[in-house]
C-alpha cells in the first residue's frame, strides 16, 4: 500500500505496477511523534499526516508537491530509512505548458519506480484501473469547503443534514479522474498526455488559478449553504473565504485541528448554522403533556446548568441554578428537584447548552445559538448583536430586525476570555469571584496582562503580585485582557446599535466596562444575564 496526499496524485500509475494507494487523511489522537518532527506551529494537517504515516509505517510514498506544509512532510520522512518516497511538482492550472510538464514529472516517476520496484510498468492494467469517483449531487445539497476536511466534520454534517447532501469540494476530496479513449497504436508519452491533462481537469481545488468550476456550484438553489474549513495555522484559504462572504449563500466557518476531539464544538457550530437556514433538516415529532403546568429550557453548560420555567400565561414562574457536574443529566434532574418540579408538571422541556444531547428526558433540543437569541429578542426586541461570554466559550451572535440569527462565531477550544479564565485567576489572587467582579473598579494603574492563554496568563499575575502591584489594578488587567478576546470576536458582528451581553461574566462590572470601552458602545445587561439561554428554550417550547 502506497501513501498519496493529494487528489492530482498520478495513483492510477500504480496500477500498471499492480500496487494499490491509499490517501493518508486521518485524523490523530495526538502530535507526539510530529511535535519532535515539525515546528509546533505547522499546519496542523501536516502533523496529522506525519503522525499517520509513523503510525501505519507507511514505507512508500507519494506526495504532491503543493504547499509549504506538504515540502517539511516529506522533509521530515525522508530522515527516515524508508524504501521509496516521491514528490512531484503540481502546477497551478491546466493549460497545455502545465500539461506537458505534468506529464514528462509523471513518465519520470514511472521511470523511478520501475527502477525501485524492478517491474515494468503495464499500460493494460493502468487503462483498467480508472473509476469513478466523486460526484455531483442532483438534488438540494451543503457544500464544504476549503482546506482538507476530515471523518469528524463529514460525519457531524451528514447527522445534521440529514435531508440534504453533503458535497465535498475541499482539497483532497471529490477526486474524479476520466481518461478519454486510447487507440491502439498511441505511445506512452501520448497516453501519459492525455492522463496528465484529465488529473489537472478534474474539479479544481483552491491550488489552481482557476477555480470557476467551484464557484458555478455555489450559483442556485440547490446549493442551501457552505460549511467552510480551515485547519490550523493553515491561512491559505482565508482569501477564498472573505470573496464567499459576499455571496448570497449562507456560510459558517469552523477550524479543525485534525484530532478526534472536535466532534463537541463542531456539532454545536453546525447545529446552530442548520437552525439559522430554512426547510433543511428533519422535523421532529412534537411531544407534549397537556395536563402539565409548566414550560421549561434547561441550559446545561459547562460549570453550571440553568433552569427557567414559564406558566401556562408565559410568566415566568421559576428560575434556578445549580453546578453542571461530571454529568448534564443529573445536574439537569439536580436543577429540577431545587425548582420543587416533577416531570409530570412538565408540558415541555427544551434543552439546550453543551449538555443538551445527554438531557435523555428532554423532549427537544436547540442549540444555545438560538435559543440566546430568542431569550435576548423577548428581553431587549431591539436588540442586533448578542455578546454571551460563558464558563467555556464565548459567543457573538448577529441579529436581523425580526430576531433571525443571521451569523455567529465562537471562540476556539482555548479558555482565554472565559468564565474559566476569571475563575482560575480569582483562585490565583484568593479572591472570590463575586468580589473579584467589583475589585477591578478600583485601579489606580492601567496593567496590560499580555498572555491570552490561562496558563501563561497566571504566570503572568505571579510575576506582578511579585512585582508588588496591587490586587484592583492586576484584575483590571485581568479585565482588558478579556475585553480584547472578545473585541477581537466581535469583529463579525456590524451592527452595533444596540447590543446586549448575556452569561455569568455578564455581571462582572470590570468586564462590561472595558469591553464597552473596546467596542465604543454601551452594552444592555438582562437582570439575569445567565439565563438568556434557558428563558429561549422554555420559549420555544411554549411555541412548539
Amino acid at each position: 500500500m502506497i501513501g498519496y496526499n493529494c487528489k492530482y496524485a498520478p495513483i492510477e500509475i500504480l496500477s500498471g505496477f499492480g500496487e494499490t494507494a491509499q490517501l493518508i487523511n486521518n485524523e490523530a489522537d495526538n502530535f507526539d511523534y510530529s511535535s519532535s518532527m515539525l515546528h509546533p506551529n505547522m499546519c496542523s494537517h501536516a502533523k496529522a499526516m506525519l503522525e499517520d504515516i509513523h503510525s501505519e509505517d507507511h514505507n512508500e510514498l507519494l506526495f504532491m508537491n503543493c504547499c509549504d506544509s506538504s515540502r517539511r512532510v516529506m522533509d521530515a520522512v525522508k530522515t527516515k530509512n524508508r524504501r521509496f518516497v516521491y514528490s512531484i511538482d503540481l502546477p497551478s492550472c491546466g493549460n497545455a505548458c502545465a500539461v506537458e510538464r505534468f506529464s514528462e514529472d509523471i513518465l519520470d516517476f514511472i521511470k523511478a519506480y520501475e527502477k525501485h520496484s524492478k517491474k515494468e510498468f503495464d499500460r493494460e492494467k493502468f487503462l483498467a484501473s480508472f473509476q469513478e469517483g466523486g460526484t455531483l449531487p442532483q438534488g438540494k445539497y451543503i457544500a464544504v469547503m476549503g482546506a482538507r476536511s476530515n471523518n469528524t466534520l463529514l460525519s457531524v454534517a451528514k447527522k445534521i443534514f440529514s435531508n440534504a447532501d453533503i458535497l465535498d469540494l475541499t482539497c483532497a476530496n471529490n477526486r474524479n479522474v476520466v481518461m478519454p479513449t486510447v487507440a491502439e497504436n498511441e505511445t506512452l508519452e501520448e497516453i501519459i498526455e492525455k492522463y496528465a491533462k484529465a488529473l489537472l481537469s478534474q474539479l479544481p481545488c483552491m491550488r489552481m488559478q482557476d477555480i470557476r468550476q467551484r464557484e458555478m456550484l455555489l450559483d442556485g438553489e440547490n446549493c442551501l449553504g457552505i460549511i467552510y474549513n480551515t485547519v490550523k495555522f493553515c491561512d491559505y484559504y482565508d482569501f477564498e473565504f472573505s470573496h464567499l462572504k459576499g455571496l448570497s449563500v449562507p456560510i459558517i466557518r469552523v477550524e479543525t485541528d485534525f484530532t478526534s476531539q472536535s466532534y463537541g464544538q463542531l456539532l454545536t457550530r453546525l447545529e446552530g448554522f442548520a437552525e439559522t437556514l430554512e426547510d433543511n433538516t428533519e422535523k421532529k415529532e412534537v411531544k407534549i403533556n397537556m395536563s402539565g403546568k409548566y414550560y421549561v429550557g434547561i441550559d446545561s453548560g459547562s460549570t453550571s446548568t440553568e433552569l427557567l420555567a414559564l406558566d401556562k400565561e408565559g410568566n415566568i414562574a421559576k428560575s434556578v441554578m445549580v453546578r453542571t457536574g461530571a454529568n448534564a443529566a443529573a445536574g439537569a434532574q439536580s436543577a429540577l428537584e431545587k425548582a420543587g418540579i416533577s416531570k409530570e408538571e412538565i408540558i415541555k422541556l427544551v434543552a439546550t447548552g453543551y449538555g443538551r444531547k445527554n438531557i435523555d428526558f428532554a423532549d427537544d433540543n436547540v442549540t444555545e445559538i438560538t435559543c440566546h437569541a430568542r431569550g435576548a429578542k423577548h428581553l431587549f426586541p431591539e436588540v442586533r448583536t448578542i455578546i454571551d461570554i460563558g464558563g467555556q466559550d464565548s459567543k457573538v451572535i448577529s441579529l436581523d430586525e425580526n430576531g433571525k440569527v443571521t451569523n455567529f462565531v465562537m471562540n476556539d477550544k482555548c479558555a482565554a476570555g472565559t468564565g474559566r479564565f476569571l475563575e482560575n485567576m480569582a483562585k490565583v489572587l484568593e479572591l472570590n469571584i463575586d468580589d473579584m467582579a467589583e475589585i477591578g473598579l478600583k485601579y489606580k494603574n492601567d496593567l496590560t496582562i499580555s498572555s491570552m492563554c490561562t496558563v501563561f496568563a497566571e504566570s503572568e499575575v505571579v510575576s506582578l503580585i511579585a512585582e508588588n502591584h496591587s490586587v484592583p489594578d492586576i484584575v483590571h488587567g485581568l479585565n482588558k485582557s478579556v475585553a480584547v478576546k472578545t473585541n477581537a470576536l466581535a469583529k463579525s458582528a456590524k451592527d452595533f446599535s444596540f447590543v446586549i451581553m448575556t452569561g455569568g461574566v455578564a455581571r462582572n462590572k470590570g468586564v462590561v466596562s472595558e469591553l464597552e470601552k473596546q467596542l465604543k458602545t454601551t452594552l444592555h445587561i438582562p437582570e439575569q444575564p445567565e439565563f438568556c439561554g434557558a428563558l429561549g428554550a422554555a420559549l420555544i417550547a411554549a411555541e412548539k
